[in-house]
């Protein structure tokens, strides 16, 4: 499931090389510990921890209000245990840029090299499945250019992404791990943090699933009367032709819910929705709809799963059809920004911190005994627990001042 999202300031800066070189050590001394102690499989639950993974970027060194941090971190992981991740059976795909579309290709990699038994085909596709969900359902105006995979020998996952909108300078994080995860497309984040915004589209929203089953539909209806709503909505918004509901004569409901074209050729009398989608976002050009409409219609996808993992549906695409099933089907979308509580108390915004302190104080607990039983110098172990404590306060009054607001 999708365990958090975390926003951060931009940082253009470089991390030192000495800094790296440090962090990478310390960082490879720590997972190692924790699979030790505890198994690959809670290295996955960590990283997918937003408030366990600013926490272990705050111990390695970094700053820990800033974008760098997750590229850093990750990049330092990758670094750092390159040549044991056979022996720990744990593996590190992708990174910022670049880096971020080898991950298929690195996943094949390991899978080669370390004789991996599990379908690495379906580990593929699920790093492509969670890049297009983030950076297509979820329409946030953050553009991704971080993509981190990590896997283990059973094939269990966590991801690691990263967007960034450079018009607010903010950074956000996006963190999925595959235990619990039941559906790519229906509220697959468990916990989110970051700065809430307003007329965030969240097609994976649990809130949308009418949207998403009446997408589905239309992927299935004549591309020619698809293309004929959108250009009645298109003309709506223009202010050319009046309401939608006055140039519309076809996908007439009748009682029973279903669709169908009139006959008649007159406007049907049955109310339709005010158009309510927004155009702060881009929506794709009658050529590249059609085109893309006819793709889709001739090989229809069962599910949203499948539409959004079809090459050429990217979110202007998945935009339009939004627009578009609003109108033929009744299902008006939602617009909420999946951000759940604030990452740090303070933000912007103002709003608390709703973190359990139980689950705080598991990650705290998890991230010093592996710093105590790590191979460090002694100096470096205690900046690291020193930094720690610092981040235990500074949660602990995140804490504090949400059971405050909430008269706990």
């Amino acid at each position: 499931m999708r365990t958090g999202i975390a926003n951060a300031p931009l940082h253009g800066g470089h991390c030192p090389p000495w800094l790296f070189d440090k962090m990478k050590k310390m960082g490879a001394s720590i997972i190692k510990v924790i699979v030790m102690e505890y198994g690959t499989e809670e290295v996955l639950r960590r990283l997918s921890d937003p408030v366990w993974f600013q926490s272990f970027g705050t111990v390695l060194g970094f700053d820990w209000n800033s974008s760098g941090l997750t590229t850093v971190v990750c990049g330092a992981l990758k670094e750092g245990l390159r040549e044991e991740q056979g022996e720990l059976g744990l593996f590190f795909a992708g990174g910022k840029g670049k880096a971020s579309r080898r991950t298929p290709s690195e996943i094949v990699e390991f899978g080669d090299k370390y004789s991996l038994s599990k379908d690495l085909n379906h580990l593929q596709q699920t790093s492509r499945t969670v890049a297009k969900v983030d950076s297509a359902a979820v329409q946030d105006n953050y553009q991704l250019y971080h993509h981190f995979f990590v896997f283990n020998q059973t094939g269990n996952w966590a991801v690691i992404q990263q967007g960034m909108n450079t018009k607010s300078r903010f950074a956000r994080r996006y963190h999925w791990l595959s235990e619990g995860l039941k559906d790519f497309t229906n509220n697959p984040h468990q916990a989110v943090c970051g700065t809430r915004e307003n007329g965030v589209l969240n097609l994976v929203s649990e809130q949308n699933q009418a949207t998403r089953l009446a997408t589905v539909e239309i992927c299935r209806e004549s591309p020619t009367e698809v293309k004929q709503v959108y250009h009645a909505i298109i003309d709506q918004y223009n202010n050319r032709k009046g309401p939608v509901s006055q140039q519309l004569d076809l996908f007439a409901q009748d009682d029973n819910d279903s669709h169908s074209v009139s006959s008649t050729g007159n406007y049907s009398s049955q109310s339709y929705p005010a158009i309510t989608m927004s155009f702060n976002h881009s929506i794709p050009s009658a050529g590249y709809l059609d085109k893309v409409l006819y793709t889709i219609y001739n090989e229809p996808p069962e599910t949203y799963k499948q539409l959004l993992e079809l090459k050429g549906v990217g979110p202007s695409t998945l935009r339009a059809l939004t627009m578009v099933a609003e109108i033929t089907h009744g299902a008006k979308p939602t617009f909420h920004d999946p951000v759940r509580y604030a990452f740090a108390h303070g933000g912007k915004d103002n709003y608390p911190f709703p973190v359990q302190k139980e689950n705080v104080t598991k990650s705290l607990d998890v991230l010093k005994k592996a710093i105590e039983k790590g191979e460090m110098g002694e100096m470096d172990k205690l900046q690291s627990l020193r930094r720690l404590a610092k981040r235990g306060e500074q949660l602990g009054k995140g804490i504090d001042a949400s059971l405050n607001s909430s008269g706990g």
